[in-house]
């Protein structure tokens, strides 16, 4: 065999050799593909989950079945004005009563209303025990204090609706403003009176009115809201 001959015989050789050692197989043998990566936009997209943001305390539904919703932003025995300020999302301190001198029920307004001083409108609350501030309490409108506000020569109506709360044990039998002493009434009117005073303004009370009465603000104030 000429040298030609021996060296394309040993060149064959060393192919066979490496192809068996790399685990391939014969020489005739493809090596496999490897697996092609899956493409970015081929990959199954995972379901977002939307977050939903909760409503501020203001902008809730003014109404629940029979119900009018009222959120508590001062609750009763307090001597501290508590308000609820949309642009912080919490209550902050309006005022201090003085000494000996607190408010006689859970106070707050109806959620998506606008009354005429510009603020939502504002409701006193029988209850059985004084909750907590931001405690959303479904009630019943019974009647209405129709007052009106003077402050620095300027005069508005500043209604205050009475209501119970609808789960009330102590005031179930309470289902308009008749049903409530005339005593209690007049001390209440007289909390505002000198609540008002204690801040330099003057709150005459114009009337009373049962609870269609006080429903139909609470209508009015939701389409000024």
């Amino acid at each position: 065999m000429d040298n030609v001959g021996r060296l394309q015989k040993a060149d064959k050789a060393r192919k066979v050799t490496s192809s068996v050692s790399s685990g391939y197989g014969d020489p005739g043998d493809e090596r496999p593909k490897s697996p092609q990566r899956t493409r970015r936009s081929e990959m199954p997209r995972k379901s977002a989950t939307r977050r939903v943001r909760p409503k501020s305390l203001d902008r809730l539904e003014p109404f629940e079945d029979d119900c009018v919703l009222v959120v508590i932003e001062t609750p009763k025995g307090s001597p501290n004005k508590l308000a609820f300020k949309p642009h912080y999302g919490t209550f902050v301190l309006k005022g201090v009563l003085p000494a000996g001198a607190v408010f006689p029920f859970d106070f707050g307004f109806v959620p998506s209303t606008r009354a005429e001083d510009g603020d939502p409108i504002d409701v006193l609350v029988l209850m059985d025990a004084p909750v907590f501030p931001g405690c959303i309490v479904p009630s019943r409108l019974v009647g209405v204090i129709e007052a009106e506000q003077t402050e620095d020569g300027k005069t508005e109506r500043n209604d205050r609706l009475l209501a119970v709360a609808a789960n009330s044990a102590a005031h179930r039998s309470i289902h308009e403003l008749r049903d409530l002493s005339a005593d209690l009434v007049a001390q209440v009117e007289h909390f505002f009176v000198s609540y008002n005073e204690m801040k330099g303004k003057r709150f005459q009370v114009k009337g009373r009115a049962g609870s269609r009465r006080a429903r139909r603000l609470v209508t009015a104030a939701m389409k000024r809201g």
